[in-house]
């Protein structure tokens, strides 16, 4: 199932809501439920849309964090001169970083070496802590596609990752939740103005998706809505004004936003 949030253009009312989207690419609807699905459950208006007549908003604005993943790919490692963790590498990213598909990312006057990071994006159903690996799937509501911005001259200068992975729009998250799918080995596909950058697999990541939840809520408690960015793989590159970057993950979708400077 499909969970997407969405805004009406043009309407008095631009609060967010969410749906379901439903069909086949080319005639999909948008089935509106009522309030947040995340509380509230997944209760339809009756209300249907069509796709092209709403605009999609990240799926998820994360009640308290986004937790990132770094060096889960052994080849994105190598290629960045580090050695592979002997435990998940993680991070926070604040959930200001956040905005949706088709939304710019808008790179900050004080970087000049901005990279992308196409990644798989686990989003957290209920409050959990000190989750069992073998039971990480009950609390999972759903996978998103991200992509990790990153400025690589402050995350080489500075003590902390904070600045260089949590500034402004760096975290863009979309374009719906999944919440039937199997994780283990998806494709991830990264294009840079169409022209493909990253080719990777979730089958290469160093800690799966439950070893990382596990891992996570013993380092943090999770709540409902909160993400897990779960790393990259080889071939992140640097991006310029006037670029696009689409990240595509097998059973979920693509991900694509402009790159501006301001």
């Amino acid at each position: 199932m499909r969970i997407a949030r969405f805004v009406i253009d043009g309407a008095s009312d631009s609060t967010p809501l969410y749906g379901v989207v439903q069909g086949e690419p080319g005639s999909e609807q948008v089935a509106v439920i009522k309030g947040d699905p995340f509380f509230q459950g997944l209760t339809p208006t009756g209300q249907v849309h069509r796709l092209e007549d709403v605009r999609l908003v990240a799926p998820i604005i994360p009640r308290s964090k986004v937790v990132g993943i770094g060096r889960n790919y052994a080849d994105h490692a190598k290629e960045l001169g580090n050695e592979l963790p002997t435990e998940p590498a993680m991070f926070l990213v604040a959930n200001t970083a956040v905005v949706g598909p088709g939304d710019p990312v808008i790179l900050p006057e004080w970087t000049e070496e901005v990279s992308y990071e196409g990644e798989l994006c686990v989003v957290i159903g209920r409050i959990c802590k000190d989750v069992p690996a073998e039971k990480a799937d009950e609390v999972i509501f759903g996978y998103t596609v991200g992509n990790d911005f990153t400025a690589r001259d402050k995350q080489r200068s500075d003590v902390q990752w904070a600045r260089a992975k949590s500034f402004d729009t760096s975290s863009p998250l979309g374009p719906w939740i999944e919440t039937e799918l199997d994780p283990e080995d998806l494709s991830l596909v990264t294009r840079l103005n169409g022209k493909v950058v990253q080719d990777g697999t979730t089958a290469d990541m160093v800690f799966g998706v439950r070893e990382l939840i596990s891992a996570v809520s013993q380092a943090f408690t999770l709540l409902p809505g909160d993400v897990i960015m779960t790393g990259t793989p080889a071939g992140v590159g640097l991006v310029t004004e006037g670029d696009r970057i689409e990240v595509e993950i097998e059973g979920i979708g693509t991900l694509s936003n402009p790159v501006v400077r301001r």
